[in-house]
């Protein structure tokens, strides 16, 4: 086959520029430490490369949310343990104002003290973060959620945030629940259940109060009617010398029958009763709708009933057993809530240490698509410099290569 003389130049130059080219190709490799340095070297590789670069960069991300989550949670651990053990402190104070031997000096040190534990626990209440956000605010973490009603109807303390909860994303499917709404942790706490006297006829009333409160609490639930206030109406008629009746006003229906005697006390759903009257008589009552009350107002009452020298014994008592169930409600609700943040964290933990190992094998994976093996690429290297050499060498000697240098 006859070469011509441009076609011998032009392979030649072709191959020259080739070896220059792979060999630049490998010193670039050599020098970025990547295989992949267009996306033209492995299209697929490269692809494959970006979905594992996004995804490092969302476990990066998955791990900030979780390290200020876990910050976040502790804190709340923190604050809401320091109310318990202050609040408890105060249901040991509460017990000792029960005490019939007490002397109107020693109620008000138990009321001083209960007002220094009150102001402690409202202050907890409105904790704040390092920037400033309240933790207990729901979505209006830039408002203060708990405000002293001065003088104001209903409790002595409010709240103003909302009923929202946050959550952050710590993985693809998990989210984690970061604040706890003061509405539903402190506000939303069950006031004691009881009862009113509505009418009387002919009855005079020694004593009617709630002495059995788990009894009257099962009462509660089981009869209270939302709905229908009638039902909640009751009447007790004395049809006999020795014997009560108690009626649904609402429903008509007899619900309980008591032996009676007249100036002696009996029992009902909980409710010590010591009723004079003769037969025929009769005294309503009602099962009062049921309240909510936030701690920081339980302890505030509790402090003004110590220190009123004008209530009476009974009321009183019914001060002290209203504080000791809100108390109980209270420490119930925030317990509930520590323990959810238990629960959380080891969420949190257990995400993140997930999150580790799946940055460990993405890293490694991508690495095996994009990284340079040196010792592979070096020999490569060295094997293309001397084709590139022998090219350089060649080719000036086939170049001058002419019938004319044999002509004599």
């Amino acid at each position: 086959m006859r070469i011509s003389t441009n076609q011998l130049y032009d392979q030649n130059i072709r191959a020259i520029m080739d070896n220059q080219s792979g060999l630049a190709d490998t010193q670039q490799q050599l020098s970025t430490g990547k295989k992949i340095n267009r996306p033209s070297d492995d299209p697929v590789g490269t692809a494959k490369v970006l979905r594992m670069t996004e995804e490092l960069a969302s476990l990066k991300q998955y791990q900030r949310n979780n390290d200020l989550v876990t910050g976040s949670l502790e804190q709340q651990e923190t604050i809401l343990r320091n109310i318990t053990d202050s609040v408890n402190r105060a249901r040991v104070l509460t017990i000792q104002a029960g005490d019939g031997l007490l002397s109107d000096a020693d109620r008000k040190a138990l009321a001083s003290e209960i007002g220094q534990i009150k102001d402690e626990v409202f202050d907890l209440m409105n904790s704040q973060n390092a920037e400033g956000d309240y933790y207990f605010s729901g979505y209006q973490s830039e408002s203060q959620p708990f405000v002293l009603n001065a003088g104001g109807p209903g409790n002595a303390y409010t709240y103003q945030g909302d009923s929202g909860s946050n959550e952050v994303q710590l993985s693809n499917s998990v989210k984690v629940r970061s604040s706890a709404s003061g509405q539903s942790l402190f506000e939303d706490v069950p006031a004691r259940r009881n009862f009113t006297i509505t009418n009387n006829s002919g009855i005079t009333v020694d004593e009617a109060v709630v002495a059995g409160q788990g009894d009257f609490d099962t009462f509660y639930k089981n009869n209270y009617d939302p709905l229908t206030a009638a039902n909640n109406n009751y009447r007790i008629t004395i049809t006999a010398p020795n014997q009560v009746e108690i009626q649904n006003l609402g429903t008509g229906n007899v619900v309980a029958t008591k032996d009676f005697t007249s100036g002696e006390p009996f029992n009902f759903a909980g409710i010590d009763f010591n009723l004079q009257g003769g037969t025929g008589n009769t005294l309503d009552f009602q099962l009062d709708a049921p309240q909510k009350k936030n701690i920081a107002t339980t302890l505030h009452d509790l402090q003004q009933a110590l220190n009123n020298d004008e209530l009476s014994d009974a009321a009183y008592r019914e001060a002290l057993s209203d504080a000791l169930v809100g108390i109980d409600n209270g420490l119930e609700k925030i317990a509930f809530e520590t323990s959810s943040i238990g629960a959380r964290l080891n969420v949190a933990q257990s995400v993140y240490e997930t999150n580790l190992d799946l940055e460990v094998s993405t890293k490694e994976a991508r690495s095996a698509i994009q990284d340079v093996d040196y010792a592979e690429a070096s020999a490569e290297f060295a094997k293309q410099e001397a084709a590139l050499t022998a090219a350089l060498t060649t080719f000036p000697r086939i170049s001058n290569l002419s019938l004319f240098n044999y002509i004599s």
